[in-house]
């Protein structure tokens, strides 16, 4: 259990060798390898301080570029890849942890999210979604609404799309090469890849380009070639992978997702836990306390576990995970990974899986494009298996209702995928002491799938 740990998850920290920093708030990582650290340093690992938007890492002492972090959430996660992969994900690890001790790296990405991606985002007091939830006696839930919709190009994504455009820039390379599903993601790296003179490729399902037409065309306006693969976003994800494993010298493979081999679920939550830390200094600006209950959507983890990081040593706050339930549950046309999935091992990493019974990956579906994934981060799977955090579902119909409602009472546009989490309010409020406060991130915006509500819509009318 040694090595079984990590510098994202505090809760694994309390079980093993590492701990929380009570003068910082900061996760340390306490390595015992002595092959790999010499002595048993400690290194604190964390880009946003509570209290401000200065995006400096701590650092206790200065720790070699060999260094390594721990793969592995219990036994999720790992590096399940060709031994011709291993330097490249090595040297990416390195960087990685380089750049977090790196005062110049931190103070030009601090930089780039306030000024380019437009942080921090508000906690917004849903007054209209909070009234239509309060019962006959006019008490209810209080609920607040993380806007991620109003970052640059749309959604959460650009937090982490900036910063490891930045990092495939200080490695040299000149190409970037990714996978998108909604479109989202996708259009977060071409844009950041324009910013910063790096060419770009992004892999997309055709279903999806057709369902996502108009981000399809904003990633070419921002100069990025979009390259069709069969199907969905799991056939582009395998396709990038491919095409990064083919050139590894030149380009760099820019995943959105929190999941594939280590490093790169653990890039994903450090660059997105800014939500969660912005989180908690609003709420205890707006209310002096913390949320109780934490909502968000699943796919593969990325907005969920951004929410979710900053929160999991407070045991009094409720993590709930939404997945895409689809037609049902029981429809075998569902996106539901944590809750009807076995574990298995899926792009590199070992997780939760959607497979069938001779253990070959089942097509998930969803209304919500972005959900569309039959694997999960390899931290929520661990979340799971411990009961940190509680997983449910909300079908493409309760989707759809949800963005709806938050449309005419809120004036605001979710994306399909932030509309899962809304939906779960519908079976969470009735359950909830008066004015408990809850949060759901809004991930993304959802000028994309108006089209496809209203045809939704009509055809279920």
């Amino acid at each position: 259990m040694d090595k079984i740990c990590s510098i994202h998850t505090t809760f694994l920290n309390r079980q093993l060798h590492g701990g929380l920093c009570p003068a910082t708030k900061h996760i340390s990582l306490i390595t015992t390898d002595k092959r790999r650290t010499g002595s048993g340093q400690t290194v604190l690992c964390s880009l946003v301080t509570p209290k401000t938007m200065n995006t400096r890492t701590l650092i206790e002492r200065q720790v070699p570029r060999e260094v390594s972090m721990p793969a592995k959430f219990g036994m999720f996660g790992g590096n399940f890849v060709p031994e011709t992969l291993i330097t490249s994900l090595k040297k990416l690890e390195a960087e990685f942890i380089y750049a977090l001790q790196d005062t110049e790296f931190q103070e030009e990405l601090a930089t780039a999210l306030r000024d380019y991606v437009g942080r921090e985002t508000p906690l917004y007091f849903a007054q209209g979604l909070t009234n239509y939830y309060k019962n006959k006696d006019g008490e209810g839930a209080e609920i607040y609404l993380k806007r991620e919709d109003l970052n640059h190009c749309g959604a959460h994504k650009m937090n982490n799309a900036v910063a490891q455009t930045m990092i495939a820039k200080r490695m040299g390379l000149k190409s970037v090469v990714a996978a998108t599903g909604a479109g989202q993601h996708g259009v977060a790296t071409a844009a950041a890849c324009a910013k910063l003179s790096l060419s770009c490729t992004v892999f997309m399902g055709s279903d999806d380009m057709e369902k996502q037409s108009s981000n399809v065309l904003l990633m070419k306006l921002f100069g990025a070639q979009v390259k069709p693969v069969e199907r969905s976003f799991k056939e582009a994800s395998s396709e990038a992978i491919r095409e990064w494993a083919s050139n590894l010298e030149t380009s760099y493979y820019l995943t959105g997702t929190a999941v594939g081999p280590h490093p790169c679920p653990s890039m994903v939550c450090e660059f997105q836990s800014v939500i969660g830390k912005e989180t908690r200094r609003q709420a205890m600006e707006k209310w002096g306390g913390k949320p109780d209950v934490l909502i968000a959507c699943i796919g593969s983890g990325s907005n969920a576990m951004g929410l979710f990081h900053e929160f999991i040593e407070d045991e009094d706050v409720r993590l709930i995970g939404v997945e895409a339930a689809g037609f049902g549950l029981d429809s075998g046309k569902h996106a539901a990974t944590l809750s009807k999935g076995e574990v298995g091992v899926y792009h590199g990493a070992m997780s939760y899986l959607l497979e069938d019974e001779e253990g070959q990956i089942i097509r998930p579906h969803s209304i919500a494009v972005g959900l569309e994934y039959p694997g999960v981060s390899p931290q929520l799977s661990f979340l799971k298996d411990t009961e940190r955090a509680e997983f449910y579902s909300a079908t493409d119909k309760e989707a759809v209702d949800a963005y709806l409602r938050l449309c005419r009472l809120e004036g605001i546009i979710p994306s399909l995928e932030a509309a899962h989490a809304l939906a779960y309010l519908d079976k969470v409020c009735p359950t909830l002491p008066n004015a408990t406060k809850v949060i759901v991130n809004c991930s993304g915006r959802g000028d994309k799938d108006a089209g496809m509500v209203l045809d939704h819509r009509l055809e279920i009318n």
